[in-house]
């Protein structure tokens, strides 16, 4: 286990003791059901996703001051302003897992500082140190295209109709059974005014079981369910573009205005899965910058991204096969030109 019995131990007892909790994470499943796990152990608290950025900026140490929190939960975010750290004048407890990012002042856990290849989902360990909603954190870690067998036995005993027994290859779990299903009701819950996302996520944070969103057996469910079926309307204008255009070409690149929700990031999931030999980048452009995910499964994607990016005006990172992106639009073309060379295509 990367991380030790000792700081699984650590975190349950700072989710434990605080009385006025607030959490910052990302806005993805994995992010969402890391926050839903520690807000529904602990019961109490407040939670801010964090969009558009991978970092958690300084702007956002005035959210803390104003709930006059008693500790900070920063959940699967690759980065934290010191800045922020400096001004919230909280404790800090960041559970993360990608690349180590640590900063002084904050209390940090990450399975790769153990061991440099466990990525594990933040659901999964926040699942391991509460032990409850295995449903949920099932959620989140197949939105991070993971599967962990023993939890996924388990998980198949309860709801066998949700996952089927031995089903591992995360890909397909995700596009072809129902937990998938549930896996994209929450990412679409993520989608639009903030003032709709922060509802959903209300409603989620109350929701006990599955099937009260995919049977609609509660009004709670009925509203996600209702949502996400609203939602995936203009995702599925979005991907059948990309299939009837780009259907053949490597790498795909497929970018749309800012003024459409965005949809990234599982539009360049489903293309792995529908492509997997080849490299997808989905970006949308917005003052003045081209913002994409990325999915490959050539080599190191962000060691490539980040040779692509040397003298740009851009970022991005992420896992192996998986990352964000970031870069100036003018410089796009560019950029796309080194990381074919980086990645082995020719024109």
């Amino acid at each position: 286990m990367a991380l030790t019995k000792e700081e699984i131990e650590e975190i349950r007892a700072y989710l434990d003791k605080s009385e006025r909790p607030i959490y910052f994470f990302d806005d993805d499943p994995d992010g969402l059901c890391s926050f839903l796990l520690f807000y529904r152990a602990n019961g109490r608290g407040k939670g801010v996703i964090v969009k558009s950025s991978p970092e958690v900026k300084e702007e956002y140490a005035a959210k803390v001051n104003e709930y006059d929190s008693d500790m900070v939960f920063v959940l699967d975010k690759p980065l934290l302003s010191p800045d922020f750290v400096e001004n919230c004048n909280k404790p800090i407890v960041w559970l993360d897992h990608h690349a180590p990012a640590g900063i002084p002042g904050v209390k940090y856990y990450n399975p790769r500082l153990n061991d440099i290849r466990d990525s594990r989902p933040t659901s999964f360990w926040c699942y391991k140190i509460i032990e409850e909603d295995l449903w949920m954190a099932m959620v989140g870690m197949i939105g991070d295209w993971f599967i962990d067998e023993r939890l996924a036995e388990k998980f198949s005993e309860e709801y066998p109709d949700l996952l089927p027994k031995k089903l591992s290859d995360p890909a397909e779990i995700l596009f072809n059974t129902k937990l998938g299903e549930l896996s994209r009701i929450f990412s679409f819950a993520l989608k639009g005014r903030t003032s709709e996302v922060m509802k959903c996520i209300k409603i989620l944070t109350r929701i006990k079981s599955p099937y009260e969103i995919l049977n609609q057996e509660s009004p709670a469910g009925n509203f996600i369910y209702k949502r996400y079926f609203s939602v995936k309307d203009e995702y599925d204008s979005l991907i059948n573009d990309i299939l009837k255009k780009h259907s053949k070409d490597n790498p795909i690149v497929y970018l749309y205005p800012s003024k459409k929700m965005s949809f990234t990031g599982e539009l360049s999931n489903e293309l792995l899965y529908r492509f997997p030999d080849r490299i997808n980048i989905i970006g949308r452009e917005k003052n003045g910058y081209v913002k994409c995910s990325l999915r490959s499964s050539r080599g190191n994607l962000p060691e490539q991204i980040k040779k692509a990016l040397v003298g740009l005006d851009g970022y991005g990172g992420g896992h192996e096969n998986a990352c964000g992106l970031c870069v100036r639009e003018r410089e796009f073309d560019t950029f796309l030109e080194r990381l074919k060379k980086e990645t082995g295509i020719r024109n």
